[in-house]
């Protein structure tokens, strides 16, 4: 019999413990080994048996969430989601903790949260199975729902054949990323240079936190980077951050690309979808396309990446070695939606040689 995934579960709120040991107690897979109400007290229930995966609160007594991360990273890495009410504040210390080593962030808001977290049970079930898979490294210190049907991306943009016929020059370059894609995103990102053709990129992320993510990929690339506003153009050398909970797509007005910035259902469970963006640019952008799908849980892209590839864009996806949570990649290859498969560090090189190319 396969064992379950054992799971810890450290937050200071009663409730936040008893309402995510209730959801996950439910799932025959997984299994909560313990709950602790401090790190002090976390770490005493590490000694005794090591969790597969640590659900962790950032604000707590005695010792803080951040804190203990680290010594976690630092000393014995084991997959950490931060469940924090944090990302509503600007987002900066649930960025930093991605930076530091976390696998997942699930915002949890201040009023209702026992509502929230029973809504949001399969993306708290999900993220689980996804952390005990990742592939988790030893740092050396800190770098700066509604449980519904898995939609397709027909409940956003309706599915058609043919690109559009309007001739364009233009290049566009789609990105969808998921777990582990924070830093895989700024690993590529660093690497390109000014003249890049116009990036869009989906990375999987709560409400109010992409905006800061943005801000920080903006201080340490050479290219723009900013969150995406409804109406913006798709400009060279500049790369559009699809915002927290809420659809991006890919337009064109004659021979120029831009955003449209959406409400909508949750396509494969999530919003904004990688589905989403890549069926859009397959209609509007075709073989002047480059897609790339990086690390990830799920399949989110996948079925899109195909429609870009049969639409005769250039398609990438990640390697396994390379990636955190090799689920959508392996989707995409699945499929057969990839042109080539790289790791993280050939993929920017390739991108400039495919804008140049097609």
């Amino acid at each position: 019999m396969k064992r379950k995934i054992r799971v810890l579960i450290v937050d200071d709120s009663a409730v936040v413990r008893q309402t995510i040991s209730a959801i996950l107690s439910e799932e025959d897979d997984i299994e909560v080994i313990g709950t602790a109400s401090d790190p002090y007290y976390g770490a005493e229930k590490i000694a005794k048996e090591v969790p597969d995966v640590i659900i962790l609160d950032l604000e707590m007594p005695r010792m803080d969430g951040l804190t203990f991360l680290h010594k976690i990273m630092t000393q014995h890495p084991i997959p950490v989601i931060i469940c924090s009410s944090l990302a509503d504040k600007g987002s900066d210390s649930a960025f930093k903790a991605l930076s530091c080593g976390a696998v997942e962030v699930i915002t949890k808001p201040k009023m209702g949260t026992r509502e929230f977290l029973e809504e949001s049970r399969i993306r708290i079930t999900d993220t689980v199975r996804a952390a005990a898979f990742s592939r988790i490294k030893k740092i050396t210190s800190v770098s700066s729902l509604e449980v519904n049907p898995k939609l397709t991306a027909d409940a956003v943009i309706p599915s058609a054949k043919k690109p559009v016929l309007t001739e364009t020059t233009e290049k566009v370059i789609a990105v969808g990323a998921s777990t582990g894609g924070t830093e895989a995103l700024k690993d590529f990102l660093v690497k390109l240079p000014l003249d890049i053709a116009g990036l869009v990129i989906v990375q999987h992320m709560p409400e109010n936190f992409t905006r800061a993510f943005a801000e920080r990929l903006d201080q340490l690339c050479g290219i723009s980077v900013k969150e995406a506003k409804n109406g913006d153009s798709i400009l060279k050398g500049q790369a559009l951050i699809a915002p927290g909970n809420r659809h991006t797509l890919l337009k064109r007005a004659g021979a120029q690309y831009y955003v449209e910035v959406k409400d909508g259902p949750l396509v494969t469970r999530h919003r904004p979808s990688v589905d989403v963006l890549f069926r859009s640019t397959a209609y509007y952008a075709g073989r002047n396309a480059i897609g790339v799908i990086m690390t990830g849980m799920g399949d989110d892209g996948a079925r899109g990446m195909k429609e870009m590839k049969d639409s005769g864009a250039f398609t990438i996806a990640q390697d396994e070695e390379s990636c955190v949570v090799f689920g959508m990649p392996r989707e995409a290859i699945r499929l057969e939606a990839v042109h080539k498969v790289l790791p993280l560090s050939k993929i920017p090189a390739e991108v400039c040689t495919a804008s140049r190319n097609i």
